[in-house]
C-alpha cells in the first residue's frame, strides 16, 4: 500500500495533489541528488570518450591515418596541380546526360543505376543527382529503415524521380544473390528491359575492431572490396545485356597511395592479420587499391570481349568528404580531423564530393580504365602499385576463387 504525503484538506476533506518531487523540505536533496546523477553521467561519458580517445591515439594505425593519409591527399592535389597548370597534360571529360543522349524512341528510356551504400553521405548524394539526371535509382543498402528514408527525401526534392529501394547486405554472397533475383523479378513485373546501365560501388566501412562476415572473412576488406567485386560479377550478365553502353564505376580513396607493397592470397583475404592490434587504417588502404587493381584488371577484361565497346569501367576518388565514415573513431578525434581539413582547404561536403562520381558516371561511353580525381572532370594517375599487372591478375584469380567458393557454399545451403 502506497500513502500520499499529503494531508486532507480541513475543508473538502480531499488528499491534495502532491508534487512528484514529495514536501517542500525534501524538494532540495531530490534537486541534488538528481544533479549528482546528472554530474556523474557526465563525468562518465567524459572518461569513456578519453579513454577510447587515448586507446586510439596511442596506436600505429591512427599516426598511419593522420600523417599518411594527409600527406597523401595533399600530394593528389599537388600533382593535379602540376598536371593541369604546370605540365598542362590534365585530361577532361565532359558528362553526357541520360537526358541529352536517349531518344524516346530507344529501347531503354531511362536507365537503371545501381547505387551501393546509398543510406548516406555520398551515396545518398549520388542517388540524387542521378534522379536529375534521368536514370531510374535503385538503392541498395544494409538498413531497410534508412533506405525508405533516402527514397522519400530524393522523391520529395524531385518530383519526376523513379526510385526503387532493395535491402541488400553486400558482406553476405547469400543476401547478393538474393538481391539479383530480386531485381531481375523487378524488371520484368515493371516491363522494362533486362539489363543494367550503371553500377557504382560506393559501399565502404572504417572499421577499428576485427569482425568477420558469415564466411569468415574480415568484414571491412569484404565491405570495402569482396562484396564490390562479388555484386559485379553477379550482375556482369546484365551489364552486358544493356543495350546502350554500360558502365561499373568503383568509388575508391587517395589512402591507396599509402600501400607501398602488398601480398595477395586467399588467407590474407580471410583474416589479414594476426596481430593483436587491429591494422585497420592498413586494411583501409588496402581494400582502396584492391578496387583499384579490380578496375583497371576488369578493364582489361572486357576488352577481350566480343562486346567490349559496351561496357566501360572506371575508378573515382571523391577525396576527404565530411560523412559518417568515421563513425567507430572516438567523436573528438574525428570532429579535429574535420576541423583541420576544412583549415588545409581539402574537406567537401557529400553534395560538392559528388561531382566527382557524376564525372566518372557520365564520361563519354568510350572512357574506360582511367582514374578520376578532383573534379570537373579530371582524371589522374593513380599509384605505381595500381597499374601493377601481374599484382591485378592475382587479385582477380584470388577473387575468382572465392566467389566460386562463396557460389558453392550457397549451393549446398539451399539444397
Amino acid at each position: 500500500m502506497v500513502f500520499p504525503l499529503g494531508r486532507p484538506s480541513s475543508v473538502t476533506g480531499e488528499i491534495p495533489r502532491t508534487n512528484p518531487l514529495g514536501p517542500r523540505w525534501l524538494r532540495p536533496c531530490h534537486s541534488s541528488v538528481l544533479l549528482l546523477i546528472l554530474q556523474r553521467g557526465n563525468k562518465m561519458e567524459v572518461v569513456k570518450e578519453l579513454r577510447e580517445c587515448l586507446h586510439i591515439i596511442f596506436t600505429v594505425q591512427f599516426w598511419r591515418m593522420a600523417v599518411l593519409w594527409t600527406l597523401a591527399l595533399v600530394f593528389s592535389y599537388l600533382k593535379l596541380f602540376s598536371q593541369t597548370i604546370l605540365l598542362q597534360k590534365s585530361k577532361r571529360y565532359s558528362r553526357r546526360s541520360p537526358k541529352d543522349c536517349i531518344s524516346a524512341s530507344a529501347p531503354v528510356t531511362r536507365p537503371v543505376c545501381i547505387i551501393t551504400g546509398a543510406t548516406s553521405g555520398l551515396g545518398a548524394a549520388a542517388a540524387y543527382a542521378l534522379s536529375k539526371e534521368g536514370f531510374y535509382v535503385v538503392l541498395a543498402g544494409r538498413s531497410s529503415e534508412l533506405i525508405s528514408k533516402v527514397t522519400s527525401d530524393i522523391k520529395r526534392r524531385n518530383n519526376d524521380a523513379c526510385v526503387k529501394a532493395f535491402q541488400v547486405d553486400i558482406t553476405s554472397f547469400e543476401s547478393i544473390l538474393k538481391f539479383k533475383s530480386s531485381l531481375q523479378q523487378w524488371l520484368l513485373d515493371s516491363n522494362m528491359h533486362s539489363s543494367v546501365q550503371l553500377l557504382i560501388n560506393n559501399a565502404g566501412i572504417l572499421a577499428t575492431s576485427r569482425r568477420l562476415t558469415s564466411e569468415g572473412y574480415d568484414e571491412m576488406i569484404t565491405s570495402n572490396y569482396i562484396g564490390a567485386f562479388c555484386l559485379t560479377k553477379v550482375l556482369l550478365p546484365l551489364l552486358e545485356n544493356s543495350p546502350s553502353p554500360s558502365r561499373v564505376v568503383n568509388v575508391t580513396s587517395f589512402t591507396h597511395w599509402s600501400v607501398q607493397s602488398m601480398q595477395v592470397d586467399r588467407g590474407t583475404m580471410k583474416c589479414f592479420s594476426k596481430s593483436k592490434c587491429y591494422p585497420f587504417a592498413r586494411i583501409y588502404e588496402y581494400s582502396k587499391l584492391c578496387l583499384l587493381l579490380f578496375s583497371y584488371e576488369l578493364h582489361r577484361q572486357v576488352g577481350q570481349m566480343e562486346k567490349s565497346h559496351k561496357l566501360s569501367v572506371v575508378a573515382v576518388d571523391p577525396g576527404a568528404v565530411k560523412t559518417n565514415i568515421m563513425r567507430e573513431i572516438p567523436s573528438s578525434i574525428s570532429q579535429m580531423s574535420y576541423i583541420v581539413l576544412k583549415i588545409l582547404g581539402l574537406l567537401q561536403s557529400p553534395e560538392n564530393a559528388v561531382c566527382s562520381i557524376l564525372d566518372a558516371a557520365l564520361a563519354p561511353p568510350e572512357i574506360s580504365g582511367v582514374y578520376f580525381f578532383g573534379g570537373n572532370g579530371r582524371t589522374l594517375n593513380s599509384s605505381a602499385l595500381s597499374y601493377d599487372v601481374r599484382l591485378s591478375t592475382d587479385l582477380w584469380d584470388t577473387s575468382c576463387n572465392l566467389f566460386r567458393e562463396f557460389h558453392l557454399a550457397v549451393k549446398d545451403t539451399s539444397t
